[in-house]
């Protein structure tokens, strides 16, 4: 144990994740920070279906939305800064042509219905209490899409509010999909445009609605990614220069919690032969006409054929392209 360090409790499940099963990740920006590395180590993942979302309440709305799936028509998009939008969705999903909008939000809706119905393993990364309220029809949005300020009435949500949403959402999902476990976590970016007092009163409303979802649900589980960067980490060492968003040694640190606790052995021994093969993926020569390059080209495709005939519930034809394409 390191003396320097304040230990953490961990509350692992009892069945940990394994590479033949299905993860949805929804939520915050740094539900990404972790999607993306679990991606490209090959988990099968579908990551924010709605686009990045901050407030309990967004949230728990794309959950249910996707249950049907709900289908989005005219009226529920608006024209803004010439792109058509939704108050629902991330700008990800804004086009010039109000059809190419909903043609990617209904294509996202089908596409998370399937795998949700599907799923072993939902990570909920909760980022904010607060919450924006479009004034003109007194609802709550999930982005502002940089649309004037006075549009909006900005509004910290009551801890029973979340609860209420969350609660729900919990219930229809495990009905939908009974063999669902899911994993709640608080996001560890610092919104300090909110100010430093009101960031961490809306990061203790969190942290609450979590543990006590958690205490309520036998299929659920809490993962403290907050604390690992807060009051483990605890140091600005470990935040890109905007003092905001954990850089690349605190989310590496946290996602080798999240491995070791949550991830099955054999499923970790696998992500560490995969982590390699990326590595040569990435490697870029700086002779590519070398018969030493193509030597090694042929070599990582003799590896990656292996791997793909080790684990066969596992896609290796992107990587197969690529030595494949280079040689």
């Amino acid at each position: 144990m390191d003396p320097f360090i304040i230990p953490i409790e961990f509350d692992a499940p009892a069945e940990k994740i394994r590479y033949e099963q299905k993860i949805l990740l929804t939520g915050s920006c740094f539900t990404e920070h972790i999607g993306n590395q679990l991606s490209e180590m090959k988990f099968d993942t579908l990551q924010n279906p709605n686009g990045i979302l901050f407030d309990p309440l967004s949230v728990a709305h794309s959950l249910i939305s996707y249950l049907q799936p709900e289908t989005y028509g005219p009226e529920d998009l608006f024209f803004h800064d010439e792109l058509w939008q939704s108050w629902k969705h991330h700008g990800q999903f804004a086009d010039t042509v109000r059809e190419n909008t909903l043609h990617k939000i209904n294509s996202a809706q089908q596409t998370a219905h399937v795998f949700l119905k599907q799923a072993d393993w939902l990570i909920i990364t909760l980022g904010s209490a607060f919450v924006y309220v479009l004034k003109e029809q007194n609802k709550p949005v999930a982005n502002c899409h940089r649309a004037p300020a006075n549009w909006f009435a900005k509004k910290l949500l009551p801890i029973e509010d979340m609860l209420a949403a969350l609660d729900e959402t919990l219930h229809r999902l495990l009905d939908f999909n009974p063999r669902l476990q899911i994993i709640f976590t608080i996001s560890p970016v610092r919104h300090i445009r909110d100010g430093v007092i009101e960031n961490n009163r809306s990061k203790a409303r969190l942290i609450e609605v979590a543990h006590q979802l958690v205490n309520k649900f036998n299929r659920t589980c809490y993962f403290p990614a907050y604390e690992l960067v807060i009051d483990v980490l605890r140091d600005y060492r470990f935040y890109d220069k905007d003092l905001v968003h954990p850089n690349y040694m605190a989310t590496k640190y946290v996602l080798e919690n999240f491995m070791e606790h949550y991830v099955e052995p054999e499923s970790r021994q696998i992500a560490e032969e995969i982590r390699k093969l990326q590595v040569s993926v990435k490697h870029r020569p700086l002779h590519p006409e070398t018969k030493a390059h193509r030597r090694f080209l042929e070599e990582q495709y003799a590896k990656t054929v292996d791997l793909a005939a080790k684990y066969p519930f596992i896609n290796f034809s992107e990587e197969l392209l690529h030595f494949s394409a280079k040689k």
